[in-house]
């Protein structure tokens, strides 16, 4: 059956981020999710939510039409979730992988759904054990949100190495700064989107993959960047969560002024110029693998330069719109993240010191802080 998109007028923005929830004194997962859920208020029931395994969930926000209403939004439900968490002797950890806790040891959230995944995908869904950071950004048209989709492949490795924050995987260092993106890439409809002509095409590749079982519904498609039909928006899912609501704020911020600048860009007509799949796909390897210390190949150039150089040249484009958007406050926090690097580098900093894995989520947990109680940015 044909999805009809709903197209938005404005660039409006919705959030939602994944996060563990771990024991205070042992820091290892824990499973009290639905305790937490068992407290949460009636008119946040589509807000704080449960996640594929009991140990982590997820908050999301309403509809938004700047980064401050985000900031505003998630605040509120944040501040709640920390003082529900305390009550039951846990907290919420800001990082896209669990640096200790192991995948074996997680339980199942009941749900039909969850069951299904699980009986389907086997031991590949066993190891969903990682959180990331989601971000919608409202669109007008459903052939829009499909050249959205293509035109954001050669900027989806810089938002991942910008919020790389899953460098440690079962108690070991994985040698990558987000190891997170490789296990969402196990999955059979994870990854770089697939190159598609228009909203038709886009309806027809669903439709197929549902009546042949594959999917059970356009949720199941986990692409990096996918349209999201009810929502009329472009969802970008390449990103690990963050360290920080600094880092969150600035990552919103980049990428709702990157969809909204494209948007401009198509509406002027301006020329499609294709990042070659291929190059993507290693600008991703490399932005995973290295994070900001990575080398990214330039579309356009097709020269190497550093990920940081990259990111900085992005942010450049970005400055004019987000005086549009009213997010240069919160566009700001990306030059935080420049200076003192991503939250994988901060983990990863942490165990160097000190030659022990829980030091990287002492240290998550520092750089976290309280995020609703946010400073203004240098």
């Amino acid at each position: 059956m044909a999805q009809r998109f709903t197209p938005n007028s404005n660039h409006t923005l919705g959030v939602e981020i994944e996060l563990g929830l771990i024991n205070k004194e042992s820091l290892e997962l824990t499973m009290d999710v639905p305790e937490i859920l068992k407290r949460r208020p009636a008119e946040w029931e589509d807000c704080v939510k449960p996640e594929f395994m009991r140990s982590y969930l997820e908050f999301n926000t309403g509809v938004c039409n700047t980064v401050a209403d985000v900031r505003r939004d998630l605040s509120e439900k944040l501040q709640w979730g920390y003082e529900t968490a305390d009550e039951l002797g846990s907290t919420l950890l800001w990082s896209g992988t669990h640096p200790t806790s192991h995948w074996k040891d997680q339980q199942l959230t009941d749900d039909d759904r969850y069951e299904w995944l699980m009986d389907t995908m086997q031991f590949v869904a066993r190891r969903l054990v990682v959180f990331g950071l989601h971000v919608h950004v409202g669109l007008d048209s459903g052939d829009k949100a499909i050249q959205m989709c293509d035109r954001l492949l050669r900027h989806l490795p810089v938002l991942l190495a910008l919020s790389s924050n899953s460098p440690h995987w079962c108690g070991r260092n994985t040698g990558l700064h987000s190891y997170r993106s490789k296990v969402m890439e196990s999955l059979p409809t994870a990854g770089l989107p697939e190159t598609m002509r228009n909203w038709s095409e886009y309806n027809w590749l669903t439709d197929h993959l549902i009546a042949t079982d594959f999917i059970h519904s356009p949720r199941e498609i986990w692409w990096d960047v996918r349209p999201v039909a009810r929502f009329g928006t472009v969802e970008v899912r390449v990103m690990d969560t963050p360290i920080s609501m600094e880092h969150l704020l600035g990552l919103v911020a980049m990428t709702q002024c990157i969809v909204a600048g494209l948007s401009a860009e198509i509406d002027r007509g301006m020329y499609l110029v294709d990042c070659h799949p291929m190059i993507a796909r290693q600008n991703k390897w490399h932005a995973a693998r290295y994070g900001l210390d990575a080398t990214l190949a330039d579309p356009d150039t097709m020269l190497a330069i550093p990920a940081r150089q990259q990111a900085r040249l992005l942010l450049d484009l970005c400055k004019p719109v987000s005086e549009r958007l009213g997010c240069v406050e919160e566009l700001g926090y990306v030059e935080k993240i420049l200076e003192e690097g991503s939250g994988a580098s901060i983990q990863r900093r942490a165990v160097d010191k000190s030659d022990d894995m829980h030091e990287a989520i002492r240290k998550t947990l520092e750089t976290t802080g309280q995020p609703w109680e946010l400073k203004s940015p240098a």
